[in-house]
């Protein structure tokens, strides 16, 4: 069992949480942190349960140098909040109901936007990843980049836990 389990939400498992897993395992993977953490993603809702993710997320994936080849969709299950140590969402009405939901006030603050992992988003007061569903490659591309520019504070935080 992994010392830390993080999961990624969106909407429907599709587009930015896909993105947030999969860059995420590759990056923890480089911090030599791979084997100490778990990975997985969600969404809110189960519309798209089995299906892969959506061909302009996997385009916009394979031009940054991940693979998200193997992703299939599935909806978060209130269960998990016990395995889980940390619940990245990509908008606050994802922050909202998860929140709403959570049993307890632990389980409460485990679920953080992603982006309050980038300095940058931060200091902007963008702290949302918008959904590109609606859009075009470049708004998968841009969600490709906030999402990356997260995790990779993502990964400073799990090491900082896991060295705590």
């Amino acid at each position: 069992m992994a010392d830390y389990r993080i999961c990624v939400i969106c909407s429907g498992n599709i587009c930015r949480s896909p993105m947030g897993e999969v860059i995420l395992r590759q990056l923890l993977d480089e911090a030599g942190l791979g084997d100490r953490v778990e990975v997985d993603s969600a969404g809110t809702g189960g519309w798209h349960e089995g299906d892969g993710a959506d061909p302009r997320t996997l385009t916009s994936l394979t031009s940054g140098g991940y693979d998200g080849s193997a992703h299939r969709a599935r909806q978060w299950q209130h269960a998990w909040y016990a395995d889980r140590d940390l619940v990245l969402v990509a908008d606050r009405g994802h922050e909202r109901e998860l929140r709403r939901h959570a049993p307890t006030e632990q389980d409460r603050d485990k679920v953080r936007l992603m982006r309050e992992f980038d300095d940058d988003a931060v200091a902007a007061g963008t702290l949302e990843v918008d959904d590109p569903y609606y859009g075009d490659a470049a708004d998968f591309d841009r969600c490709r980049d906030e999402v990356e520019a997260a995790m990779r504070g993502v990964v400073e935080h799990v090491r900082e836990q896991l060295d705590a």
